[in-house]
């Protein structure tokens, strides 16, 4: 679905991500995992083309990612503050975004995905309204009703409560044939979520399961 090879991206002299590559296959949930700075932002623009790449190669679906080529519910992106309307309701936002990305409003859809994320019963409350937990799920499902078989993620839950975290998590548990890549710091809802991590280190990326993953965090801190 996603394969990133020998990519390279700089800022003026400073090297970010230096032959860098990751293969995501169908149906993997992959956790981008860093230091503040490692560079997770870069490769997330990259892979979405808002960043253009400066050497290597970005292909998904088998095709060269292109902000220009790609068709626009490719990939289905939640970043880490998603700016909504504050003075209309959850619906109203629903049908906003859903209008920009889609010519026939697909009513039903719309009610799906509220339903999803457990918001449906506070579909006309003012957003402004909303807590934190249910601005993200919000988001989460105006990203969800471009039915994207790729997601990615930034951050879902920053600086939501554990009941708000827990609601996420449940969310994103639930969704099917999906392929993701989800950024976070958070080794238990990585461990919750995801069967891979895309570790980012000295402007590199190595692969590993989840398990083997949590294994060389365990090792490092026993050293």
């Amino acid at each position: 679905m996603i394969n990133i090879q020998n990519l390279s991206q700089s800022y003026g002299r400073k090297i970010v991500l230096n032959d860098v590559n990751l293969l995501i296959e169908k149906n993997e949930v992959c956790a981008l995992v860093g230091r503040n700075g490692a560079g997770k932002s870069t490769l997330i623009n990259s892979l979405l083309g808002i960043l253009p790449v400066k050497a290597g190669t970005i292909t998904i679906n088998g095709a060269t990612a292109s902000k220009k080529r790609r068709p626009q519910n490719e990939i289905g992106y939640l970043p880490e503050k998603f700016m909504l309307y504050p003075l209309l309701t959850g619906l109203e936002n629903m049908i906003f975004f859903a209008k920009a990305v889609s010519e026939q409003l697909d009513e039903k859809l719309i009610e799906d995905v509220l339903k999803s994320v457990n918001l449906w019963e506070d579909r006309n409350t003012v957003v402004h309204g909303y807590s934190k937990g249910m601005l993200q799920r919000l988001g989460l499902a105006v990203t969800l009703y471009q039915n994207s078989a790729i997601l990615v993620l930034d951050e879902p839950t920053s600086g939501l409560d554990p009941i708000g975290r827990k609601e996420i998590i449940e969310t994103l548990k639930a969704l099917k044939d999906k392929t993701i890549l989800l950024s976070s710091h958070h080794m238990d809802e990585i461990k919750q979520l995801c069967t891979h991590v895309a570790f980012l280190d000295e402007h590199k990326i190595t692969k590993y399961t989840v398990e083997k993953f949590l294994e060389t965090q365990s090792l490092g801190e026993s050293e």
